[in-house]
């Protein structure tokens, strides 16, 4: 179309961003391409931009001056909506009324920096530049009642297991990366790598035994004669163990549940029963009150008694994979990638019955008991975005939150106050909890 700079057209072209000055060039100006040294970059303001030099920019751009029209504030608007950010209030919080005297950012004066719960990527790597006035955490945690002691590093993929032998000064962490480590409690130094040719399941410490879940198998350890048995007859990865009476039982991939008894004429474990019912993979056991619990993929959890191994109720209230179970006192707890955490108690006919459900986010992996330096009980609550809630019982209120890479689904409670998590980095992280009573941060 060509426009009649000299007749009505031209409050046409003015409207377009033309500029006043008049003749052609006013018509190069609105023509140029797009500088994108004026566009914020997206992924800095998510806190994850790893491009260096990067062609947008690593600050806010500044609002319009007063009295300005269609010059720098026309840019800016326009600029904040190509970044993918719809207006002010979305891209400048709250408040802001189009100067520079807002109280929302990073950059100015004594502006009060608002933290988001996310762990600042640059900080991970060490090379965040911002200090206190990144939005970001710089932090692994986030409440005072506990503190992270240190970090144990080398394992290269997701840490399955954790066990601390009762009475030693060894902590042994098994892994997907085929390995089990062993770590000196005393300096947190790594003493030992054992390649065992198989992903670790998981990892149960029961007296002088350590015992590793592997697909087909189950290795057995004697950590004070350094005797070792492998206990053949699981068809697929072993996902979970757990010691009942006298019986080790351990949850199979193929669904089916199998027992073994130590024979202490022989020093061998010798098998026993083969639990069968479920549908898929067993992916936790727990036994309390004379009775084992299987959680499984099959959405269901099955009741066992221990004294004739059958199965006595299956539960089938939650609509995803069950991926873990402990006994509090007379209750149940009970985890799923439903989102949920369900408690169960004993009805008047004797059988389980959930009494209460507590909603997540995102699905939950992993549940442990604990009790803090005040001997309250706490829940530690592992979700899939890579967090791991601390929960006040019975109320289910939240103490704190622990950050990680990756998901944590290796949680062991240690003596002293001491607790373990492992994360699917290969991480290992050893938490404490705080000695003087504190309240919990916000």
């Amino acid at each position: 179309m060509d426009f009649d700079l000299n007749g009505g057209n031209k409050r046409v072209f003015n409207r377009l961003g033309g500029g006043g000055g008049g003749g052609g060039g006013g018509s190069n100006r609105s023509m140029a391409p797009t500088d994108t040294r004026q566009k914020v970059c997206f992924h800095w303001r998510a806190g994850r931009c790893n491009r260096s030099p990067c062609p947008y920019l690593h600050r806010e751009l500044p609002g319009p001056g007063p009295g300005q029209g269609q010059g720098p504030g026309y840019t800016n608007k326009r600029v904040a909506e190509e970044s993918g950010f719809a207006g002010p209030s979305h891209r400048r919080g709250p408040g802001f009324n189009g100067n520079s005297s807002s109280s929302w950012g990073r950059f100015g004066g004594n502006r009060t920096v608002t933290k988001t719960e996310k762990v600042c990527n640059f900080w991970v790597d060490g090379n965040c530049s911002y200090g206190d006035k990144c939005r970001y955490l710089h932090c692994w945690s986030k409440g005072d009642s506990f503190s992270l002691l240190t970090q144990l590093d080398g394992h290269e993929k997701l840490v399955s297991g954790i066990a601390l032998p009762s009475g030693s000064d060894k902590l042994y962490t098994g892994s997907k990366d085929e390995s089990l480590r062993v770590w000196d409690c005393a300096s947190g130094q790594c003493t030992g790598v054992l390649k065992l040719g198989g992903e670790v399941g998981c990892v149960l410490s029961e007296g002088p035994w350590l015992l590793v879940g592997m697909p087909n198998l189950v290795k057995a350890w004697n950590i004070e004669t350094n005797a070792d048995q492998s206990l053949n007859g699981p068809v697929g990865q072993v996902y979970s163990l757990v010691v009942g009476t006298d019986l080790l039982f351990a949850g199979t991939q193929d669904g089916s549940i199998l027992a073994w008894r130590y024979n202490t004429a022989t020093n061998c474990f010798e098998p026993a029963a083969s639990l069968t019912g479920h549908t898929l993979a067993v992916v936790t056991l727990y036994v309390g009150a004379n009775r084992l619990y299987s959680g499984s993929m099959d959405k269901s959890i099955k009741v066992w008694s221990l004294d004739n191994l059958q199965c006595i109720q299956t539960l089938t209230d939650h609509t995803s994979v069950v991926m873990s179970l402990i006994c509090w006192d007379q209750f149940l707890l009970s985890c799923s990638l439903d989102n949920t955490v369900k408690i169960w108690a004993a009805g008047e006919g004797g059988n389980l019955e959930v009494t209460y459900t507590h909603k997540e986010e995102h699905g939950v992996l992993a549940l442990c008991g604990v009790h803090d330096a005040e001997a309250k009980p706490v829940l530690l609550c592992s979700c899939n975005d890579n967090t791991l809630r601390l929960y006040d019982l019975p109320s289910f209120t939240e103490r704190g939150k622990i950050f990680a890479k990756q998901e944590i689904r290796a949680i062991q409670i240690g003596p002293g106050g001491i607790f373990f998590t492992g994360d699917g980095t290969g991480q290992v992280k050893v938490w404490k909890w705080c000695t003087e009573p504190t309240t919990a941060s916000s």
